[in-house]
């Protein structure tokens, strides 16, 4: 325990350190999201072009010692604490990109991710299920006709050999007004058979992210 609470006192102190840093870096990924170009990026979106933010850098923390703003990890062995995730999400003309960026984790390793309907709790499962555009009629939901990369947000990813590892998706529909609240990173990739479609094994950490 005193080995979580130091990471966890070290984990906040980089926060601080670096939170200048990381609320500078929001609008250039803001602007690749929106445009796909790279360079410097305005401070905000021009006013009446319908593009709205929401950006959450956090590191991973165990929930007995984790604070409001923190990420939590349920599983230190998989997502050690101090690991850290950055959530961009960007919403214009109908349709959602979203890049996830996540540093400290396992090297070369395949873990899934997807975006959850509900915050993050102290136990895995208080994220809820995973928010779709249309949704299936049957909970838990595992039809391929609704569990799918298109109707979700599937953020899998492969980390490399320092344990950091980027990845970016798009909607061609916006999130309902609070139904999405989360992203879940899981235990493996996620599965596509039917009667499987959607899970991606246990869930390991979370970080709540009021999408818009």
């Amino acid at each position: 325990m005193q080995a979580v609470a130091g990471a966890a006192r070290a984990a906040r102190a980089v926060v601080r350190r670096r939170a200048g840093a990381a609320l500078a870096a929001v609008p250039a990924a803001v602007a690749l999201l929106a445009t796909g170009a790279v360079g410097p990026a305005p401070a905000a979106a021009p006013a009446g072009d319908g593009l709205r933010a929401v950006a959450r850098d956090a590191y991973f923390l165990p929930p007995a010692n984790a604070e409001p703003d923190d990420g939590l990890t349920y599983d230190t062995a998989l997502v050690p604490a101090g690991a850290g995730i950055t959530v961009v999400e960007v919403a214009r003309d109908g349709g959602t990109r979203l890049r996830l960026s996540l540093t400290g984790l396992l090297p070369g390793r395949t873990y899934g991710a997807h975006v959850h309907t509900r915050p993050c709790g102290a136990a895995p499962d208080d994220a809820g299920p995973h928010y779709q555009d249309v949704r299936d009629p049957v909970q838990p939901s595992v039809d391929p006709a609704y569990a799918n990369a298109e109707n979700e947000v599937w953020l899998d990813f492969t980390t490399d050999h320092r344990g950091k590892a980027h990845t970016t998706t798009r909607q061609d529909w916006r999130f309902r007004p609070g139904g999405a609240r989360s992203v879940v990173v899981h235990e493996h990739a996620t599965t596509t058979h039917p009667g499987e479609a959607g899970m991606a094994g246990a869930r390991l950490a979370c970080l709540s992210v009021p999408f818009e």
